[in-house]
């Protein structure tokens, strides 16, 4: 069953603060196989204008694919979770995300469509930091394949 159009432009509220720290950006880092010294040396950072080190762009999936589980386990939207796989990822930076942010996320249902029996679903994430100034922009789309027919 196609998901509920009217729920395009819905926004969810803002998550918990998610603290960033040095270690969690410099394990990100190693996971993904990323040896610039900006994430994991602080003078290093600090020698590019920041004023400690900074996450890779890709760090912030966690903490926005985290937030859009408001949207992915909204009862209303009714969408089988079991049956999602997640179709793209995109950011729009305003500034890196440094070791000691405090980062919330606000999830927007962006788009909702259907395609060959699949839903297709797009969320936004606004994240700000503790100030209120905005740090990025992330956009998750996610994909509910079709139920297999008996």
């Amino acid at each position: 069953m196609a998901l509920d159009q009217s729920f395009v432009g819905r926004s969810y509220p803002p998550t918990a603060p998610y603290e960033v720290g040095r270690e969690k950006i410099r394990e990100f880092a190693e996971a993904v196989g990323d040896a610039n010294p900006a994430y994991t040396d602080p003078e290093a950072a600090k020698a590019l204008g920041h004023p400690d080190v900074i996450a890779p762009p890709t760090f912030v999936f966690a903490i926005a694919f985290k937030a859009a589980g408001q949207v992915v386990h909204d009862p209303q939207l009714g969408l089988d979770y079991d049956r999602v796989v997640h179709g793209d990822q995109k950011f729009a930076y305003v500034r890196p995300v440094r070791a000691g942010d405090r980062l919330t996320v606000t999830s927007t249902i962006d788009a909702i469509r259907s395609m060959a029996g699949n839903d297709i679903l797009d969320v936004r994430g606004e994240v700000h930091d503790e100030a209120g100034e905005h740090v990025v922009t992330t956009w998750i789309k996610l994909v509910a394949r079709a139920a297999e027919e008996a």
